[in-house]
């Protein structure tokens, strides 16, 4: 790389990573004082209009500094991606620990999870509860619970448990439960959980169609059911003091960033499309809504017993790209290695 480009390369840098600081338009004097002492003013002032040229940096106002574009942010990422290989998140042993201690309750430990993503970034983080629709089923427990009301426990062969309860219109005893159930299970098990809601249940409901007997009413509450568990879901947590940031100033923004995280399927759909690398970063145009265009999603995709499901922060385009996509990075990986078949064991306590 010729002298020239490389002094260019870390300008850039040095912009942003102060610009992320600062929140403040950055000038060469800066520049200069505070990460390129060996380049001199005019050198830097120089190579600042060329960065400009190129729509990787704007001047606010005139006798202001320079402040990265989206373009210049996209260029900052792929200049810092290798540093990342040398951060390493130092908590991973809790992390595993805490999905092993509650390995029979994984929305708990994914709740823990992302509580602890909001601590350590100060931004909105959020857990994508685990597609359940992929996996298979491996039994299917209907109970009564009161009048006119059923939970369904659905197993997964994966070991997950879902639970869903439905209210129903109709008596049913527990004789008749049973052998409903004995029978569903007899011609669901081993099948996905997605061909089971929107294919296998459709066509027992169509084949049962104008009748009003039992089985027809069954199948429509068991319907719901699947329905209800393949949804994906998007939970969020943070402290207020995410709003604190200077991007939340106004109220046109705190309204813009309210309507993003309301918006699940959007949000879903933009991380199932771009789902290429370990950590996905949508900013700017990504969005395709210029509402939303000052924000940044980071996130992975993790897998709970092969079940695949994101996790991640929701932030101003200005955020710590440096501390979050390492630590977004290890906290799916460690997700992922920790909960494949058969690596969970309960820990026995030993007498000491």
């Amino acid at each position: 790389m010729k002298k020239n480009q490389a002094r260019l390369i870390d300008t850039m840098i040095a912009l942003v990573d102060e610009f992320i600081q600062s929140c403040e338009p950055v000038s060469s004097r800066v520049l200069n004082e505070k990460y390129l002492s060996e380049v001199s003013s005019a050198t830097l002032r120089l190579d600042l209009l060329k960065l400009e040229e190129q729509n990787l940096i704007s001047q606010p106002h005139t006798s202001a500094g320079r402040i990265p574009t989206i373009g210049g942010y996209r260029r900052y990422l792929e200049y810092i991606e290798r540093e990342h290989e040398a951060v390493r998140y130092a908590r991973m042993d809790t992390l595993r620990e805490l999905l092993v201690r509650n390995y029979k309750d994984t929305p708990r430990a994914l709740h823990y999870i992302m509580q602890m993503l909001a601590h350590e970034t100060d931004q909105l983080s959020f857990v994508a509860e685990p597609e359940v629709s992929s996996g298979y089923l491996a039994r299917l427990e209907v109970f009564a619970i009161g009048a006119q009301k059923l939970i369904f426990v659905m197993s997964l062969d994966s070991g997950l448990d879902k639970t869903v309860i439905i209210k129903c219109d109709y008596e049913i005893n527990e004789a008749q439960l049973r052998k409903l159930v004995r029978y569903l299970n007899d011609e669901l098990v081993g099948l996905r959980i997605y061909d089971i809601a929107n294919k296998v249940l459709v066509d027992m409901r169509e084949r049962r169609m104008g009748e009003n007997d039992l089985l027809s009413q069954f199948l429509r509450e068991l319907h719901k059911a699947f329905i209800e568990i393949s949804d994906f879901y998007i939970h969020y947590d943070g402290s207020i003091n995410f709003l604190e940031q200077p991007e939340f100033d106004s109220k046109e923004a705190i309204l813009s960033f309210m309507n993003l995280i309301q918006r699940q399927d959007y949000l879903l759909n933009a991380m199932r499309n771009n789902d290429e690398g370990t950590v996905n970063i949508l900013l700017g145009e990504d969005f395709s809504d210029p509402r939303f265009s000052n924000f940044a999603l980071i996130y992975g995709k993790y897998e709970v017993y092969g079940i695949p499901g994101y996790l991640g922060v929701l932030t101003p385009v200005r955020t710590e790209y440096r501390k979050l996509i390492p630590l977004i990075r290890d906290v799916t990986s460690t997700i992922t290695h920790t909960t494949k078949r058969g690596m969970v064991v309960p820990q026995r306590r030993r007498d000491v």
